[in-house]
């Protein structure tokens, strides 16, 4: 928490903190490090910081017929079971599988996502830094959020969206409104067309 920083932004009177990472993704990459890594290997578990994002290493890749999707799907197989049975008990996890998956859900609205890489002998899990997203660094992992998804599939069967349609469509108030539609812009997603009441935007 130490290297967590954070950061506050204004909507209107109200005044929004946010840490650089969610402290439970961090908890969760944390422990599934620790439960989940081989210990047959004496080398450490280790953890790479920068002003981008955070890299979680444990040794031990993934047990044979496992892929990645499917650990992000919520499957599991621990190696080592009676570790997370006394992680279990001790209610330091909650089930198995619902870790990787709580982290994902914690980046719901975020334009980059957690990632996995994978080797025979190690297991990473890369956190991105969700105040220092510089999205152009990151033109192959941009997805876009459930909201973006939802104004993309307005504009598609209608051709266009108002903020006026954004704000019912999604519950969401002028100043989100506005920080989303300029995040879409910048991610390519959408232009803008038109100004003041007749503005609205299309697909790009």
């Amino acid at each position: 928490m130490l290297c967590n920083n954070n950061a506050s932004t204004f909507e209107g009177l109200k005044r929004i903190d946010k840490y650089d990472y969610p402290e439970e993704a961090i908890r969760e990459a944390l422990l599934n490090a620790i439960v989940h890594r081989d210990y047959g290997f004496s080398g450490s578990i280790i953890i790479n910081i920068n002003a981008r994002e955070t890299e979680f290493i444990s040794i031990g890749g993934l047990l044979s017929g496992l892929m990645p999707d499917d650990i992000r799907s919520g499957i599991s197989q621990p190696r080592n079971k009676n570790l997370a049975e006394i992680f279990y008990r001790l209610h330091l996890i909650e089930s198995y599988g619902t870790g990787i998956r709580k982290i994902y859900s914690l980046y719901s609205n975020c334009p980059v996502q957690p990632r996995i890489e994978v080797t025979n002998n190690t297991f990473k899990i890369i956190l991105p830094n969700m105040n220092k997203m510089n999205l152009s660094e990151f033109p192959d992992k941009i997805q876009a959020t459930p909201q973006m998804q939802s104004i993309l599939e307005h504009i598609a069967n209608k051709g266009y969206i108002t903020d006026d349609e954004i704000g019912n469509l999604l519950h969401i108030k002028r100043t989100r409104i506005f920080t989303l539609t300029k995040q879409m812009c910048e991610l390519g997603f959408i232009v803008v067309d038109g100004r003041g009441s007749n503005k609205k935007y299309l697909l790009k």
